[in-house]
């Protein structure tokens, strides 16, 4: 009698205690890229959603699944902060004339892009 592993076409090799041991080979896996929005949705996925981890982790789809949420929140960040940056009117010509208002400015916006960032694709 075939075990149901056995009929999903798994396979067993006698170990040296005379056990078998079912063949677990974990699928390949893409080169990981990711960054800081990749390493915090590996620590966000681990700590809450341990199931979603665990799925992605043993399907071989996680470092693409990091890798996918990290550039996505990098194009996000751009788009978000050329967009704001237009529309508060912070542009060159306001870091000519005041550089330490440019620069409160700036970081300002990228503070919030980041929040909507997380939000949105971090901790989603």
């Amino acid at each position: 009698m075939q075990s149901l592993y056995e009929r999903m076409g798994g396979t067993y090799t006698l170990g040296e205690d005379g056990m078998y041991y079912p063949d677990l080979i974990l699928p390949e896996e893409e080169e990981p890229h990711y960054g800081k929005y990749g390493r915090m949705r590996k620590a966000y996925l681990k700590e809450h959603r341990n199931g979603l981890y665990s799925s992605l982790l043993f399907s071989g789809k996680l470092v693409e699944h990091l890798n996918e949420i990290d550039d996505s929140a990098h194009e996000r960040m751009e788009l978000l902060v050329r967009q704001m940056a237009e529309r508060q009117h912070i542009d060159e010509t306001l870091k000519a004339r005041d550089q330490m208002g440019w620069v409160g400015a700036m970081n300002n916006i990228r503070n919030a892009a980041e929040e909507i960032v997380l939000a949105e694709l971090i901790y989603n």
